[in-house]
């Protein structure tokens, strides 16, 4: 098995969420596994639709991906799965959770978000600057390169979204990867950073904001936060090997149903949901 290489932003993940999962007094169980951290919540100010997940279904999700891009296609999923050594591309039977067919990278590429465009598919590397190309088949076909971190990426009708880690987002050709604009995102005028796996819709961005375990809805043109989903409920059903790395990330919707289905890295499970608003607080 070959040896990690260690990260700063799995160290500072570690330190981060460990230090909430102490707060919380959550204990590790016997089994060697824990809740997944909650982490901090995002509040929706006025005017900001607030939103939780509304279970539909739930299935089966393998433990040890350490999911970084989720999409469905042609009722299969199609999921990016990250660690040096470890990643993949893979198609999954969405209602048993079965691996149908995968491709590993290369030990030195970390993978991150995947997204479609038309035939072929494009998967980010998180420092890698390359961006790969694959078909339907999960063969590879092309590499293109590309500045920076890459975090998330979705497709937006003709353009690309790209999220590093910080509040931009870049907008992009998704031929050759040109930055066309980019948008600094905010939530009642505040930059909202660590957006992490993208997921366009009909003209909203949804974004997984890393260590939360809140999805916000984002206005691609002006950058700003239309939506606030907290997830909590999820996280609280599972439980996971490693709570500080083992977060909420992993958002694909269905055209079919106009669900999404939700998940996190090594998450024993994929939740299929309805995103309705927040009950009201009396």
């Amino acid at each position: 098995m070959p040896v990690r290489r260690p990260t700063a932003r799995l160290a500072v993940s570690r330190a981060i969420v460990v230090a909430l999962v102490a707060s919380a007094g959550l204990a590790a169980c016997s089994d060697d596994t824990e809740p997944a951290a909650v982490g901090p919540t995002i509040t929706a100010p006025e005017g900001v639709r607030h939103l939780v997940p509304e279970v539909v279904s739930t299935a089966p999700h393998d433990t040890d991906a350490f999911t970084q891009g989720l999409e469905i296609d042609g009722g299969e999923v199609v999921e990016s799965t990250g660690l040096y050594g470890r990643s993949d591309i893979r198609r999954v039977d969405p209602s048993t959770g079965e691996v149908l067919a995968s491709t590993p990278l290369d030990d030195e590429l970390f993978a991150e978000g995947l997204t479609q465009v038309g035939d072929r598919w494009l998967q980010l590397t998180w420092q890698e600057q390359v961006v790969l190309v694959w078909d339907d088949e999960l063969r590879e076909i092309d590499r293109l390169d590309l500045p920076g971190e890459g975090w998330g990426l979705c497709l937006d009708g003709d353009r690309l979204v790209h999220s590093d880690g910080s509040a931009t987002l870049h907008l992009r050709d998704p031929d050759d990867l040109t930055e066309l604009d980019a948008v600094t995102v905010t939530l009642d005028g505040r930059p909202m950073s660590q957006l992490n796996e993208l997921e366009c819709v009909d003209g909203t961005v949804w974004a997984n904001v890393w260590h939360t375990t809140t999805i916000l809805g984002i206005d691609p043109d002006t950058g700003e936060v239309t939506d606030v989903v907290d997830a909590s409920s999820l996280a609280e059903q599972v439980e996971v090997g490693d709570a500080a790395q083992d977060v909420l990330n992993g958002i694909a919707h269905d055209p079919a149903t106009g669900r999404f289905w939700l998940t996190g890295k090594r998450w024993p499970t994929m939740f299929e949901v309805e995103l309705v608003p927040a009950p009201t607080v009396p």
